[in-house]
């Protein structure tokens, strides 16, 4: 809530007297309180002009309360125009910081019929068209917003599921795994129990016959003693026997049961790092929009500063780690999520290594057989990486090599708009569409290290001392084709 103001007549102030002011003249620029607003009425000079209460007056736009028809420097009223600088002039800025200006107008011609012009119309115009493209645009994102929340939840659903059929289909296998336990176990157990039987039933013989053996020689005749060994001699030599047989037969082998666990079930735990990926896939903004015109108030034109006013701070340092303080730096690269990807090129290999947004290292992304050139970044978390006459992608999240592109020719530098991949050499230029791979060679384009840039190919000759600018266009047979625009 505003607070309360009280506003003093500027007239009655000028008298040194503090009367409470109830209007605001438009014109003079001044306060008014009740008598002096009947004298300004009154007057011939001022009868007609506009008046304001002090209520509406501080309900005024900030920057109309600030606008006045007084040089502020000068405190004179602007009467002139200079269209050069674009700015209102009293007759003391002409000798002060226009003399050289030429173009020195009326003021009161520049702002004849202001409000009733046709750019008041084409301003509310564009005022309304924006207003409704913005509503607009708040109704699609707050529709993006709650189809964003239906994917998750249908991305938690298909998850659960996905993790259901995971949970049964290994029930399942469980529990023919176990139930393949229990009967061969089984079988096991009911073989060797057969056999222990039998054995325990010709050991209680054995058993019989010993104590049959002791009465024998105690109480049995000559000849009761001799028919009895040969019998004795008989089952004890059948006994053996079947021990033998039992032996040389296999059937007395130790069996164990043991457990191989499928190998595909073990690289689920080596092989799968993660449940799944979840991407954002971006598709053009397809809602249509008002066109409004751009750059119509000068004072809203954007200026771009020049080389002399750009000062360049130091931002960052990265942290070498001990056992890797003898690298050779070719390349480096800011992620979009303000990490730093170096490109270390030794004499027979090189890897990409990666730092933290603090400049402190995180691992090696991959490593390469052979020396690398160049480095740059693609789009999601892809980097090209220049290797020879071939072009290798790195998924920089998942720390591996997915796709290898050959070039007809030395890539000593790569550059990339997320579209297209240029690859440069001393000798010719290639263009790959990273959409369907395909590849144009460039003729002619060549450079020791390139850039991209709204759709220009910048090039270094760092021997001639040169940079070349190529414009990429499409002739009418679809080919992509050059022009050089400069050379420096």
């Amino acid at each position: 809530m505003a607070s309360l103001v009280t506003d003093y007549c500027t007239l009655c102030n000028d008298d040194g007297t503090s009367t409470e002011a109830i209007r605001w003249c438009i014109e003079c620029e001044v306060f008014l309180c009740t008598d002096c607003e009947k004298h300004h009425k009154k007057s011939r000079l001022s009868k007609a002009h506009n008046t304001m209460s002090t209520k509406d007056y501080h309900n005024l736009p900030k920057f109309m309360q600030e606008i006045s028809s007084q040089c502020r420097d000068h405190k004179k009223k602007y009467e002139l125009y200079c269209s050069f600088h674009a700015c209102p002039c009293c007759v003391t800025c002409i000798t002060d910081k226009h003399q050289k200006c030429q173009e020195m107008k009326p003021l009161s011609d520049i702002l004849k019929q202001v409000k009733s012009s046709a750019s008041v119309q084409l301003f509310e115009k564009d005022l309304k068209d924006v207003k409704e493209n913005l509503e607009e645009i708040i109704k699609y994102l707050n529709r993006r917003i709650n189809t964003s929340t239906i994917q998750k939840t249908k991305a938690a659903e298909q998850i659960r599921s996905m993790r259901k059929s995971i949970d049964d289909f290994l029930t399942k296998l469980e529990q023919e795994i176990l139930d393949d336990l229990d009967s061969k176990q089984s079988k096991l157990k009911s073989k060797m129990n057969t056999l222990l039987q039998q054995l325990i039933t010709q050991s209680n013989q054995m058993s019989q016959l010993q104590s049959e053996f002791s009465m024998m020689t105690q109480y049995a005749t000559e000849l009761q003693m001799y028919v009895g060994l040969r019998e004795i001699e008989k089952t004890t030599s059948e006994a053996a026997k079947h021990l033998d047989d039992l032996k040389s037969g296999g059937q007395l082998d130790e069996v164990n049961l043991e457990l191989a666990i499928s190998s595909e079930l073990q690289s689920i735990l080596k092989d799968v790092k993660s449940f799944g990926d979840i991407n954002i896939n971006t598709s053009p903004f397809t809602l249509q929009l008002k066109a409004v015109r751009k750059d119509q108030a000068q004072h809203l034109v954007h200026t771009t500063p020049t080389i002399e006013q750009i000062k360049p701070s130091l931002l960052r340092q990265l942290t070498i780690p001990q056992d890797r303080k003898n690298i050779n730096i070719y390349a480096c690269t800011i992620l979009p999520d303000g990490k730093y990807l170096i490109l270390n090129n030794q004499f027979d290999n090189s890897n990409l290594l990666l730092f933290s947004n603090d400049g402190m290292f995180m691992r090696e992304v991959v490593k390469f057989k052979s020396r690398s050139w160049d480095s740059c970044f693609i789009r999601t978390n892809t980097v090209a990486v220049a290797l020879g006459k071939q072009i290798a992608m790195v998924d920089v999240e998942k720390n591996k090599i997915f796709k290898s592109i050959n070039i007809s020719h030395d890539c000593y530098s790569v550059a990339s708009d997320g579209q297209m991949l240029v690859v440069s050499s001393r000798e010719k230029s290639t263009i790959v569409n990273l959409n369907d791979m395909s590849q144009t060679i460039l003729e002619g384009v060549v450079a020791y290290h390139v850039a991209l840039f709204k759709g220009n190919i910048y090039g270094t000759i760092y021997n001639e001392n040169k940079v070349c600018c190529y414009k990429v266009l499409e002739n009418l047979s679809g080919h992509l084709c050059m022009m050089i625009l400069s050379v420096h």
